[in-house]
């Protein structure tokens, strides 16, 4: 498999930065599910939300880095089978996933900052918090990182049925792509 996007087939690098985003996204929303459940006394309360923050900011790193990557290297063209409609929606649902991406990872880092201090990131570095002392961030930031989350992964998961659609219906070759083939 080839590094690079060619007009027909996604290459090695964007294949495995869709794939470790989902896997990421999808890890983070059920750390973050099971973790909003934990006692004030259970071991994890303080280690589970350090864990989430740090891989978050990681996250965010990598999204930038897929940006880049995306206008470096376009997506291979649409295909033939495709016809406008189903590539404006394309279009829009990627616009979506991206945005909603960057909005959970940005309302994250508000919740994260409210009061001032900076993000750990596995004792490595520090993510300093630039905004902060905004009146009620950590409850507004904190609703609308968790709607944003769950509409993220309703989302993604609509966005995985559409690939199973083209491939078990329309017989296409949208899914396999994604797979760089």
């Amino acid at each position: 498999m080839q590094w690079r996007n060619t007009s027909a087939r996604y290459g090695l690098v964007s294949v495995l930065l869709h794939w470790s985003v989902a896997l990421v996204v999808f890890g983070l929303f059920g750390l973050g599910f099971w973790m909003v459940g934990l006692s004030y006394y259970d071991p994890w309360r303080q280690s589970a939300p350090d864990l989430h923050k740090s891989i978050g900011i990681l996250l965010f790193v990598v999204m930038l880095l897929r940006v880049l990557w995306r206008l470096l290297n376009p997506a291979p063209a649409p295909l033939a089978s495709h016809g406008k409609l189903t590539r404006q929606a394309s279009r829009l649902g990627h616009a979506l996933l991206y945005l909603g991406l960057f909005g959970v990872m940005l309302s994250g880092y508000l919740i994260s900052t409210a009061d001032g201090r900076g993000i750990e990131v596995f004792g490595l570095f520090s993510v300093p918090a630039t905004l902060s002392g905004i009146a009620q961030q950590a409850d507004i930031a904190g609703a609308i990182h968790e709607y944003l989350a769950w509409g993220l992964v309703i989302f993604a998961a609509l966005h995985g049925l559409a690939a199973l659609k083209h491939h078990f219906i329309d017989r296409d070759s949208t899914l396999l792509r994604m797979f760089g083939r």
